[in-house]
């Protein structure tokens, strides 16, 4: 019998035997400069939401609903002409603050690649897609308000040029090329800022 503890024992099923060579290759990291990162990692989103805009939609919805109880109301008695005139009146005036609510209850901001983009409501109108090439810098505003600017939606001032003011708050402001400005109020819009200017410095490197 050899005095060998190996020998005569089993191997377990798959293992090295005491005389196999063993792989000791070990796998170097990647460089990082061979590192490709993911395209999210290029892309940043906001939002901010105006629970006024829902507010005055849902009185447009409510003008529109008087506006057809009024139609099928068997009880009128003032004449066929006042009727149809508050019919009308009513459904237009509704659908005219529903609209123009509902285009604003929401404000998107995409900032993919070269370009940044802005969406409003849930149809995406008003949209504005403004290429980095024409940024000059991008800011942080700490407080946008509607009085600044004259109201909600989508505003111009000749002195400041043109926003999205959807409620008060932060926001985000880019100077362009052509010296105008472009402002949106959009939450956390400080990393907004910062990612625009890692982006504006990597196009001017």
């Amino acid at each position: 019998m050899s005095d060998h503890p190996f020998d005569g024992a089993p191997l377990a099923e798959g293992g090295a035997g005491p005389h196999d060579e063993v792989d000791r290759t070990t796998t170097r990291p990647t460089p990082l400069e061979d590192v490709v990162l993911p395209p999210s990692a290029e892309v940043w989103t906001g939002r901010a939401t105006s629970r006024l805009q829902w507010a005055l939609a849902a009185v447009g919805a409510g003008c529109v609903a008087l506006g057809i109880e009024l139609a099928v109301d068997v009880s009128w008695s003032g004449g066929l002409a006042p009727l149809v005139m508050s019919v009308v009146g009513c459904i237009a005036v509704g659908l005219l603050i529903l609209f123009g609510t509902l285009a604003f209850v929401h404000v998107d901001v995409k900032v993919e690649g070269d370009t940044i983009e802005v969406r409003c409501g849930h149809a995406g109108v008003p949209r504005r897609r403004i290429p980095l090439r024409d940024v000059v810098e991008a800011d942080h505003a700490p407080s946008v308000t509607p009085r600044h600017w004259g109201g909600w939606g989508y505003r111009w001032r000749p002195e400041k040029g043109t926003a999205v003011v959807i409620r008060r708050g932060e926001g985000l402001v880019l100077r362009l090329g052509d010296g105008r400005l472009f402002t949106v109020t959009v939450d956390d819009a400080e990393a907004a800022v910062d990612h625009i200017r890692t982006r504006l410095q990597a196009l001017r490197a």
